[in-house]
């Protein structure tokens, strides 16, 4: 029988008077760490008493956020009753900045996606971006009704950072694209709400993606990458993801890594889908069709397979590059693909990190992610959920500006 992994225990509560909005993002974190559970399971996870957790229960049933389940008869005295989080407690608006397209979410406190757009464009330019960002937030709330908008706690924003250097490939970068660089966010969003927003680097929400909702959410350390026009990453340390002092850790595009030709070269520029366009466009082929959905990569094959090894190669030298500077159990991978690149991708990866010469380094798990290509949006999207109503390892907030 196959075992489900341990989902490990969060730090214990405080019973204290004063410390109260703690331990309701502490409750509200095991819920959704460990799903249903009754009050008395609560209590011993947390370590708090069973009359603090009762009435924190309590709280957090008027607002909302959590509901009773069908109660269980256990061996002796009364039934048990379950409690969970509420999926419609609150709404999460999730806006993804890509360089080949964008997306706009909606999603509840389970992550659930109760509403999509996206828009495909050949450069990011910011009139384009905002105005469907609010189009299709108007969209978005009009899908979900009245009382669900009524829910809605903040707009999390995932973008490239520095997205103004990474202009046109054949050098035609229009002018306004460079104007990224002195463009808020904050005013434009607030053209068309007045919810909180909060600023992600566009991989880091991914791996926030996973390791709130996907296999990351059983580990306590991994490192992340995310495979899209330039490949990304993200660290997770103690079961949060570090962000860094300026919010661009576990950016593992500029590593150096060499081909097999012994050169060496940044990973972004082996290990990321412009090359993957670049050689398509060569061959005659039209690399939008790479970010149509639903995706169909089946008539590319013979040029996806050669790409998924020399990306394969390269990640596999960032992997032991990131490991002799943290002890990482795991690597996750994940990206703008189909499952079978990604799984191809994974197989590919672990047979390369078995060849690199790894004294004195611990090898990592070698991974697929479990999110898929819409973890960006995702991950934006649970950043004001879980700044607002669970533990988090630093308070998130945004300047404006990315």
């Amino acid at each position: 029988m196959t075992q489900s992994p341990v989902i490990r225990a969060l730090n214990h509560g405080a019973n204290q008077k004063g410390l109260r909005d703690y331990n309701e993002r502490l409750i509200l974190s095991v819920l959704h760490r460990h799903g249903d559970l009754p009050g008395s399971e609560i209590a011993r996870k947390t370590k708090l008493s069973a009359q603090t957790v009762s009435v924190i229960l309590r709280k957090l049933e008027g607002d909302g956020l959590v509901t009773k389940g069908r109660p269980s008869k256990g061996r002796v005295g009364k039934p048990s009753v379950p409690m969970a989080l509420n999926p419609k407690g609150a709404i999460s608006v999730g806006c993804k900045l890509g360089r080949r397209g964008s997306d706009v979410l909606l999603t509840d406190l389970n992550g659930q996606i109760l509403f999509r757009k996206h828009i495909q464009y050949d450069l990011a330019l910011p009139h384009e971006v905002f105005a469907f960002f609010r189009d299709a937030f108007s969209d978005g709330v009009g899908h979900i009704g009245p009382e669900l908008a009524g829910k809605l706690c903040g707009i999390g924003i995932a973008a490239p950072f520095e997205i103004w250097k990474w202009g046109a490939s054949d050098g035609n970068t229009p002018e306004e694209f460079l104007s990224w660089k002195d463009v808020s966010f904050e005013s434009e969003v607030a053209q068309f709400t007045d919810l909180p927003l909060y600023m992600v680097n566009d991989a880091t929400s991914a791996c926030w993606a996973e390791q709130i909702y996907g296999r990351g959410k059983a580990m306590d350390n991994f490192a992340y990458f995310f495979v899209s026009t330039f490949i990304g990453g993200g660290i997770v340390l103690g079961n949060s993801v570090y962000e860094g002092k300026l919010g661009n850790a576990g950016a593992f595009g500029p590593l150096r890594v060499g081909n097999k030709a012994g050169q060496t070269r940044q990973l972004l520029d082996v290990a990321s889908l412009h090359v993957l366009e670049t050689r398509l466009t060569q061959t005659g082929h039209d690399p939008k069709q790479l970010w149509s959905q639903p995706q169909d990569w089946d008539k590319f094959s013979t040029h996806v397979a050669p790409w998924i090894d020399e990306t394969a190669h390269g990640i596999a030298q960032a992997c032991i590059s990131a490991c002799s500077v943290i002890d990482f159990e795991s690597v996750l991978i994940d990206g703008y693909f189909p499952d079978w690149v990604r799984s191809a991708l994974v197989e590919a990866v672990a047979a390369y990190v078995g060849k690199e010469d790894s004294r004195g380094l611990i090898l990592p798990n070698i991974l697929a992610g479990q999110v898929g290509s819409e973890a960006r949006g995702i991950g934006a999207a649970c950043v004001p959920v879980f700044s607002q109503y669970f533990l988090v390892s630093k308070p998130m907030v945004s300047n404006g500006h990315f």
